[in-house]
């Protein structure tokens, strides 16, 4: 049963890789959805598991097990040519805009690379009028059509790489870490440009990064995931105001004040990530949490609905155990 607000209906997903060590588990049982026109920001630690999801989701790399619904279709079930034609409605941008791009072709060609294989154009006039319109659209000086990848900057790469992504009109765009390789000033314009871009076409976006502060600029609501886990999932104002999971509270008590002379009581998690291929019985947390329990290192919790729209996965705070001086958002701040 799907939900039938969703534009994105995730079911049970799980990834196994199999390695010479053994399986090693990178998604394990992930469920959410995505409603039309909103961005849902993925954020955790690098090697969580959360890029592999997103892959995952335009079958870049195969499930192991679980569907995902688009539009009503289970686009796992998809033969060949059929997740060709759903392709131009999901498009993915990734993480480092050089390694994405073909070195060999200029802007102009990169961009109708899209157009070419989905045979969109009628003639090489409206091929190229749509290339242009799309370099508008991004903020691409039209001059530079003719340039090669290696000729300009991060942020001109980058936003190659939203023309691309845009060049089929697609309903759902995975943002694959999109400003984590580029200079701080340079992420505020692709930032800027995303937003704009959802403002005037609806676009619907699943944000994956491991920034905090970007996630809450950009996204309606945020998952945060924990070696393969979503442990916690709402609103972004809950996340920043309300974060009820251990991990999410050590997450944001790691956020800089940008304010001279302020300063904030930090969380600072002990003892190492364990290994995706080695987990723990219980709480995939737990190894790290000050405020773990015996129950956290026999059982692992589930994700439940405590409030509306606020889901979290612990087994303490589900016993009542909330915040206890872990996290005080207004306080912290001295």
């Amino acid at each position: 049963m799907t939900d039938t607000d969703a534009l994105l209906d995730v079911r049970n997903i799980k990834k196994i890789f199999d390695t010479k060590q053994g399986p090693l588990h990178a998604i394990d049982d992930v469920s959410f959805t995505i409603k039309k026109g909103e961005t849902l920001g993925l954020v955790g630690e690098s090697g969580c598991g959360k890029s592999t999801l997103g892959r995952v989701l335009i079958r870049l790399v195969e499930a192991t097990d679980g569907s995902a619904w688009f539009g009503g279709k289970d686009i796992f079930s998809l033969n060949g040519a059929q997740m060709k034609q759903m392709r131009k409605r999901m498009q993915i941008v990734f993480q480092d805009p050089y390694s994405s791009l073909n070195p060999r072709l200029n802007i102009a060609d990169l961009i109708a690379e899209p157009l070419i294989v989905h045979k969109v154009c009628s003639s090489a006039s409206d091929m190229k009028s749509r290339v242009m319109k799309l370099m508008d659209m991004v903020g691409l000086a039209r001059r530079l059509h003719n340039a090669f990848p290696h000729e300009l900057d991060g942020g001109r790469r980058q936003r190659i790489g939203v023309a691309r992504a845009l060049a089929l009109d697609p309903e759902f765009i995975v943002l694959d870490e999109p400003v984590s390789a580029l200079d701080v000033c340079i992420q505020a314009q692709i930032l800027n440009l995303l937003s704009a871009l959802k403002r005037e076409a609806n676009y619907t976006y699943l944000f994956i990064s491991h920034n905090m502060s970007v996630v809450k600029h950009v996204s309606d609501r945020i998952a945060v995931m924990y070696l393969g886990k979503i442990v916690e999932l709402a609103d972004y104002e809950s996340i920043f105001d309300e974060p009820a999971h251990p991990y999410t509270q050590a997450l944001l008590s790691a956020i800089p004040i940008p304010q001279p002379g302020a300063r904030k009581d930090r969380i600072l998690l002990e003892g190492e990530v364990p290994s995706p291929i080695d987990l723990p019985p219980g709480c995939r947390f737990s190894p790290r949490c000050s405020r773990r329990e015996d129950i956290c290192e026999l059982e692992q919790p589930e994700l439940a609905e405590f409030k509306p729209g606020h889901s979290v996965a612990c087994h303490v705070f589900a016993r009542g155990g909330r915040y206890q001086g872990t996290y005080a958002p207004q306080d912290q701040i001295k």
